[in-house]
């Protein structure tokens, strides 16, 4: 490895590199352990800047040692180290993180980090499968965001034939349909990623639609998945034929042609937020003006001088709505529930170019800040998300942790909306935090303050053809009408009919859909060689979606590789596998605030149940995913 500066050039550089994850970069890069006892470790909040809390001379100090370190680097042979012993290893990570980190993360932060290989999860067989069994075998993947192009990227290392299903005309998933004002992540970008395809040249910290859409299309066209995709094509129905082992798959094309496909195994990468939902309000269909969904949002309207409504106060309104208030003559924002926000000073920041040289140029320094970002955005956050049964104001938050950040977004709210009484009691949710999606304040509360918008709590009688007719006798008047009324969440596989053993419908074994259940959130009973990638309870709250997303594709592709290796048909999970574990999933999720008495959200079915999040930390899915137990399946 080669570092592409001189003395002065590096010395520049180095001011702006993030040394929580520089020091022990450096670390691994000259051997010298006895670095980490000089400075004490940074102090990372969760989701904030993870700078730490240096001192100025600190930072110096560790600078200077860096800046040492790099030029006997760059002027010698360039040959990196190998990795330190497993103790070594978790002295890093807790300085790093700032605090002690389990041990049993060390393997996780090998991998994730690619530390010891650029592509630790990548595919390989035991015993390489002939030409002639791996031509006859065909994998059906449906879906082209990154659940798909993870699913793709890993057979195409097999050297196992597949075709990807997409509905729309280019790749991207929920990041190519969706294009509202400002869409941005809310995970910090440099985990927000694939492992194997780190990139250090993100813009921002929490990039924007454009740049992640295009950072899927890179990877899926480096990696060959692109010449696997039929767009513009939807999945009907399918089928299992018990006789032939085989999925038979209904696809409709763009023109309404339909056509049977076969495949030993159908991936489901569709997702959680593809299906818009429509909010059920008297008249909808009667307004006289402009009306669509955020999702599929009208670029050709100018908003300049419009009267604009928008129902909804969620993740899509919490970021487009600041941007919507800069242009129109007045915005009425119509909101059912508070949610609880959170500030992060790096959520809008753009990421310095002397930054990205940093992690694009020295080594392991990249490596240990996603890390740092796994650790701060991720397992860190977790108990705050959960119920301390001994805690003694469960009304307002559920622990200590818990209280602790609504102090904070407390404050954060009555300092941006200036002592606003009446706009206080309004954005002030009546459930503990963190009971629903965490949002991060996009200029939120700054908006609400400006004398042309108005946040409106009243509730909706209907929609007549002026406007929105309020249940106090109002009319609000409107030329525009956004609704930011979220997706079918809840709605797993929907609108495809599945049919199983026996011609059984998984959408009636879940109870109309009411009820969606999985082992691991992957396969169920009575489904053979159907496997789901983002299915029931895989929501990762806290963390990375993708991260999920190589934890699950690197489990199906053990399950294809005992298939076809060992000559197997098919696999199907079993019933009382199945059952225990989502036994023990029901029994987590009581310990967890969704499951809050004053809590209702998309995460839950109507009888309270949690259907879509993880009770989980990213460390204990991992594990549950990393090999496959073939005792849990019954096999053919």
């Amino acid at each position: 490895m080669h570092i592409p500066a001189d003395d002065e050039t590096l010395r520049a550089h180095l001011e702006y590199a993030n040394l929580p994850s520089l020091l022990p970069a450096i670390v691994l890069l000259t051997g010298d352990r006895s670095l980490l006892s000089r400075f004490e470790p940074p102090t990372t909040p969760m989701m904030g800047a993870v700078d730490g809390d240096l001192s100025e001379e600190v930072q110096g100090q560790i600078r200077a040692i860096a800046f040492e370190a790099l030029v006997a680097f760059r002027d010698g042979d360039g040959a990196l180290p190998s990795l330190p012993d497993h103790d070594t290893i978790v002295e890093l990570m807790n300085w790093c993180a700032g605090e002690a980190i389990p041990p049993e993360y060390v393997p996780l932060a090998i991998e994730e980090g690619c530390l010891e290989d650029p592509d630790p999860r990548r595919f390989e067989w035991n015993e390489v499968p002939d030409t002639k069994t791996l031509e006859a075998y065909h994998v059906l993947v449906i879906g082209g965001g990154f659940g798909g192009i993870s699913a793709g990227i890993r057979l195409g290392q097999a050297g196992i034939p597949y075709t990807l299903i997409e509905k729309n005309t280019d790749l991207g998933g929920t990041w190519h349909e969706n294009s509202y004002p400002d869409l941005r992540v809310d995970v910090p970008n440099h985990f927000y990623s694939f492992s194997f395809a780190n990139n250090p040249d993100w813009t921002n910290h929490f990039s924007m639609r454009d740049e992640i859409k295009a950072y899927a299309e890179g990877v899926a066209k480096n990696h060959g998945v692109d010449g696997h995709v039929r767009f513009g094509t939807e999945v009907v129905r399918a089928d299992y034929d018990e006789a032939g082992a085989l999925w038979k798959v209904r696809v409709r094309d763009a023109d309404g042609q339909e056509e049977i496909l076969q495949a030993n195994a159908v991936i489901s990468a569709v997702g959680m937020l593809n299906r818009p939902q429509t909010p059920d309000i008297e008249g909808l269909d009667s307004f006289a003006g402009t009306s669509f969904h955020s999702s599929s949002w009208d670029h050709t309207l100018d908003l300049k001088g419009k009267r604009v409504g928008v129902i909804g106060t969620g993740a899509s309104a919490m970021q487009f709505v600041p941007r919507v208030a800069e242009q129109v003559e007045h915005l009425t924002i119509f909101q059912r529930a508070a949610h609880w926000v959170s500030f992060n000073p790096n959520y809008r920041a753009q990421t310095d170019a002397s930054f990205r040289w940093c992690l694009r140029n020295i080594p392991f320094h990249h490596s240990w800040y996603r890390f740092l970002m796994f650790w701060a955005s991720a397992d860190k956050a977790f108990p705050v998300f959960q119920i301390d049964p001994e805690w003694t104001d469960p009304d307002h938050s559920t622990s200590m942790a818990n209280d602790f950040f609504r102090q904070g977004a407390v404050a954060h709210m009555r300092e941006q909306l200036g002592g606003d009484e009446d706009l206080i009691a309004k954005c002030l949710p009546d459930y503990p935090p963190l009971g629903k999606r965490p949002l991060m304040d996009n200029g939120w509360y700054s908006t609400l303050v400006q004398d042309h918008v108005d946040l409106d709590t009243t509730g909706i009688d209907r929609i007549v053809p002026e406007g929105v007719l309020m249940k106090d006798g109002r009319t609000v008047e409107l030329d525009v009408l956004v609704l930011a009324t979220g997706f079918h969440a809840g709605k797993f596989l929907w609108p495809m009919e599945i049919a199983g053993k026996g011609g059984t419908m998984l959408n009636d074994r879940w109870d109309g859909g009411e009820n969606p259940r999985a082992y691991l959130g992957i396969t169920m009973p009575d489904f053979p060689n159907l496997f789901c990638l983002y299915g029931p309870n895989t929501n990762p709250v806290v963390g990375s979606v993708i991260y999920m997303l190589e934890c699950q594709t690197t489990y199906i592709m053990g399950c294809l590789r005992e298939m076809i290796e060992q000559g197997h048909r098919a696999i199907d999970c079993r019933k009382d596998v199945h059952d225990a574990f989502n036994e023990r999933l029901d029994t987590q999720m009581e310990t967890m605030v969704w499951r809050h008495p004053k809590v209702k959200s998309y995460y839950n079915n109507s009888e309270g149940r949690v259907i879509t999040n993880a009770p989980w930390t990213l460390y204990q899915y991992w594990d549950m995913t990393r090999r496959v137990d073939f005792t849990d399946y019954v096999v053919e």
